[in-house]
């Protein structure tokens, strides 16, 4: 029986991708990746051991990077993290460290920027990195991050590329923090998303960009049940289900 492929989805914050992935991985059957989660989880466990303020995401600096480095592998060699599905997360994904439900605290805005510094350290990427494709080692998996089609999972033949306008993607924000019970500005997450953008775009190590082989899917103005229409269809034909998409 062929190897099932990895779907690689790749874009910037708040362009739909763990509601995507989420119901595309149900749709298919395939397992789900969220790799965002992960750095969420190492900046939590970073912030809590003081090392995340005055990371400078441009910058490799020696002493901060080899400490968060080595608290990244520590929890990555003990498997520290797990995912587990829950319908009744926000985001359907239900997020342990060292067996602590983190799921609430690795989504505030805080934390959201601290997975961008830790993801800028080349050792911290090395150690996720491992465990992702350990992880996706048989196929069948639905990866969704910033890197997935142009580092972690360069090969695969099922790349898309998520993005939305800036407002639409604010604006998702501010109800994913309404759904927890959060009163945020939108103004404020649109000045946050805009700085993600930039610092993710700019760091020196696997910034976001699209893969030159991976579909580009703007999800402005479009309903999920269209989107995963479009993206399952394009699955299927590289499984061999279907006619490919033209």
């Amino acid at each position: 029986m062929p190897r099932l492929p990895i779907v690689a989805i790749d874009g910037p914050a708040g362009a739909g991708k763990s509601t995507i992935a989420k119901h595309l991985a149900a749709r298919l059957n395939f397992i789900l990746l969220d790799t965002g989660a992960l750095y969420r989880t190492i900046a939590l466990a970073a912030a809590r051991a003081g090392l995340l303020e005055g990371i400078d995401p441009n910058s490799d600096h020696e002493d901060s990077s080899a400490t968060i480095t080595a608290l990244a592998e520590a929890i990555a060699e003990r498997n520290g993290i797990s995912l587990e599905q829950d319908p009744e997360q926000p985001k359907g994904l239900r997020v342990r460290l060292d067996g602590e439900d983190v799921s609430g605290a690795i989504r505030a805005p805080e934390m959201s920027m601290g997975a961008s510094r830790v993801s800028a350290i080349a050792g911290v990427r090395e150690s996720l990195m491992n465990l992702q494709r350990s992880i996706a080692k048989n196929g069948g998996v639905v990866a969704e991050g910033r890197d997935m089609g142009t580092v972690v999972f360069p090969d695969s033949v099922a790349k898309f590329f998520l993005t939305a306008s800036l407002e639409a993607r604010a604006e998702r924000r501010r109800l994913e923090f309404v759904e927890r019970g959060e009163d945020i500005d939108l103004e404020e997450i649109k000045k946050n998303v805009a700085q993600r953008d930039k610092q993710d775009s700019e760091r020196a190590i696997a910034p976001l960009k699209r893969a030159n082989d991976a579909a580009l899917i703007d999800s402005t103005g479009r309903s999920i049940d269209h989107i995963l229409e479009e993206m399952e269809e394009r699955v299927r034909a590289v499984m061999g289900h279907d006619e490919s998409p033209s």
